[in-house]
């Protein structure tokens, strides 16, 4: 028996990195798991990295209609709907607040915070239903800043408060409602980001120390928190800003 034995979950985001990582290992812990993303290829990915009975599905997070088809597929296919993992999101453009365009800052704050008004919208009957859980993925930065992510860090300054928020409202419903904290992640996009610097094995050292503990993790440990947060083992906590990131956040020491 899994910790997530027979759980229906939809991660949005889910067809790399972190939303791929968490997507496995619910799979992994028993779950049954749709995977929504704006990659078109997700169908196949999913098909190939999962396997039946679980679902990829084409899919625009900031679009309202587009949501709302998803999660009918999903019910339909799973017949109720047991947890959402909120996890897609952008990080461009990296600027500061005055040089951001409105599109730009329209186009991050739809997918990163717009984006939960409308999984909910229409999860929200479904997880009554079943008593379920909400999962946001959230950042450190959100909680302590970043130079040149202004509109970023802003973005997951109000997932963190959305998420308690939510938290209070959906409590009598016996929702559970939380966030994960990472701080940096060695997925495909931050290894390729990496590439591109000037020294990529200085700036691979300086990602390392930022975490006390000493090393920067790889998606997996940002996936057993998810799983965690999503099972029973986590049925008292709600409203938490899990920060998995090996203690970035805890303030100034030597390097």
């Amino acid at each position: 028996m899994g910790l997530l034995n027979d759980k229906r979950i939809i991660v949005t985001g889910g067809a790399a990195g972190i939303g791929l990582a968490c997507a496995k290992a619910y799979v992994r812990e028993g779950a049954r798991v749709a995977v929504l993303s704006l990659e078109p290829e997700v169908l196949s990915l999913i098909s190939a990295e999962l396997g039946d009975p679980h679902l990829g599905i084409c899919c625009n997070v900031a679009d309202a209609a587009s949501v709302e088809n998803a999660f009918q597929t999903v019910l339909q296919q799973f017949n109720g709907l047991d947890a959402i993992h909120n996890n897609a999101g952008i990080a461009h453009p990296s600027k500061p607040l005055h040089e951001t365009s409105d599109e730009a800052f329209d186009l991050l704050m739809n997918v990163n915070v717009r984006s939960i008004l409308y999984t909910t919208r229409f999860g929200l009957a479904a997880l009554r239903a079943s008593r379920g859980v909400i999962l946001n993925t959230g950042s450190m930065v959100g909680e302590i800043g970043q130079d040149n992510h202004a509109v970023y860090a802003a973005s997951k300054g109000a997932l963190h408060a959305l998420t308690k928020s939510m938290a209070l409202d959906y409590a009598p419903d016996g929702i559970r409602v939380n966030a994960l904290a990472p701080a940096a992640v060695w997925t495909e996009t931050l290894k390729r980001w990496n590439q591109e610097q000037p020294d990529p094995a200085r700036m691979a050292d300086y990602l390392a120390r930022i975490h006390p503990l000493g090393y920067c993790p790889e998606p997996d440990v940002i996936a057993d928190a998810a799983v965690f947060l999503l099972s029973d083992q986590a049925r008292f906590i709600t409203g938490c800003i899990l920060p998995v990131s090996g203690g970035a956040e805890l303030g100034y020491r030597s390097l």
